[in-house]
């Protein structure tokens, strides 16, 4: 009896984990459908977009009408789909952060290019259980691309299950970063390693959303990222679907603190260490 108590009992659990990962399926698949339905709302908005409308949260830091609403949408949205989550946001739509479950969202990463008509911007949107992100979407809006991840599930884009690069070092990579735009205290450290990787690597691209970066290390068309100075609604979804694509994200000093630590370094797990070790050799001197 005690035996058949114990395999019961160990069912139960094996449901309740079941359970859990159907209702996570279940919750991406919401939440892509919440990205794209903002993204959709993004995109007409670009067609008419008056660059009057443009305000500055900061030197550099610019924001529209665009990126407030996109957040009240989303807000509102996942806030339907699973109200025991607090919220970690850009623009400040909701402040309000949960003990366990937090979204975190940037309903425009990339706004920039939003404002001047250039093509690359998406919607991020994260799921973090404490400190671990356990959901990732990233819809890059002009290409209709829809990159996402659940902790453990693989990584995919429209359906299509993708993986990182298979590059074996720096000399056949393709490098993308993001360029400091109000904080150039560290401004020498960060063009003497563009110097650096210049002379090798394949090359350096600059595409405007750290969000989108990280999606294309997953999806293998670059082998790695850095940057510096970003916030964890930048970084969180991309994160997660860079490891689950089988890359690896560490920060500067090779560490975890890559969601809030302002700074991450995604890679396709192959040339991490090499790029690592030029990385921390410019920045810690």
């Amino acid at each position: 009896m005690g035996k058949n108590n114990k395999i019961q009992e160990s069912l139960l659990r094996h449901q309740d984990l079941n359970m859990k990962e159907l209702e996570l399926k279940r919750l991406l698949e919401q939440t892509q459908e919440v990205a794209k339905s903002v993204g959709a709302f993004i995109r007409k908005e670009r067609q008419h977009f008056d660059v009057k409308n443009v305000e500055h949260k900061g030197f550099n830091d610019l924001v529209s009408y665009v990126d407030k609403e996109a957040e009240r949408q989303i807000v509102e949205r996942l806030s339907e789909i699973f109200p025991e989550a607090g919220f970690i946001t850009e623009e400040g739509t909701n402040t309000t952060r949960a003990e366990k479950y937090n979204w975190v969202i940037d309903p425009l990463d990339g706004t920039t290019n939003f404002i001047h008509g250039l093509p690359i911007f998406s919607v991020s949107i994260a799921l973090m259980d404490r400190d671990e992100v356990i959901l990732g979407v990233v819809y890059e809006i002009n290409l209709h691309e829809c990159f996402y991840a659940i902790k453990g599930g693989g990584a995919f884009c429209n359906e299509t299950s993708i993986r990182v690069s298979s590059a074996p070092d720096l000399g056949a990579s393709l490098i993308a970063t993001g360029f400091p735009y109000y904080n150039f205290e560290l401004i020498d450290k960060y063009l003497a390693t563009l110097k650096s990787l210049m002379q090798c690597t394949h090359g350096l691209r600059r595409f405007g959303s750290a969000a989108v970066d990280l999606a294309y290390v997953a999806a293998g068309r670059i082998e790695g990222f850095f940057e510096y100075n970003l916030n964890s609604y930048d970084v969180a979804a991309g994160a997660l679907i860079v490891q689950e694509a089988g890359g690896k994200v560490t920060d500067f000093s090779g560490g975890k603190d890559y969601i809030f630590g302002r700074e991450i370094l995604a890679t396709n797990s192959k040339i991490h260490e090499e790029f690592f070790a030029e990385l921390n050799r410019i920045w810690s001197a």
